[in-house]
C-alpha cells in the first residue's frame, strides 16, 4: 500500500517541499493504476498531482500508455501460465472435501 509518508517521500526526492501532512489522503492506497491525490500547499491552494502506482517499471510504463492492468491477463497477456488460473485450482460450486467429517 502506499501512505501519506510514502507520498511525501517520492515528492521530496523529486525537489518539492512537502509535508505528509499536506497530502490529503484519508487512507492508504491498496490498488495499482493511476490515481489523483491532493496536496494542500496552503490553507486556500490546493493542487492535484497524479501517481502511477504499479509494481514494476513495465508496468508503469503500460499504465501510462492507459492500459488497465487489474486483471492477470491484462499484466500477463499470453505468458500466463494456465494452471495459475483461479478457475484450474479453486472451483467455488465444489464442496470442500471433508466439510462433512468437520460437520
Amino acid at each position: 500500500s502506499v501512505s501519506t509518508r510514502d507520498i511525501a517521500d517520492l515528492l521530496t526526492a523529486e525537489g518539492f517541499s512537502i509535508n505528509r501532512n499536506q497530502i490529503l489522503l484519508n487512507q492508504p492506497i491498496k490498488t495499482i493504476g493511476v490515481t489523483n491525490v491532493a496536496i494542500a500547499l496552503h490553507p486556500e491552494v490546493e493542487v492535484t498531482v497524479t501517481l502511477n502506482i504499479a509494481r514494476t517499471a513495465d508496468e508503469a510504463e503500460r499504465q501510462a500508455k492507459g492500459e488497465t492492468l487489474t486483471t492477470a491477463e491484462a499484466i500477463y497477456g499470453d505468458d500466463i501460465n494456465d494452471n495459475a488460473r483461479p478457475e484450474n485450482f479453486f472451483d467455488p460450486n465444489t464442496e470442500f472435501e471433508g466439510a462433512e467429517d468437520n460437520a
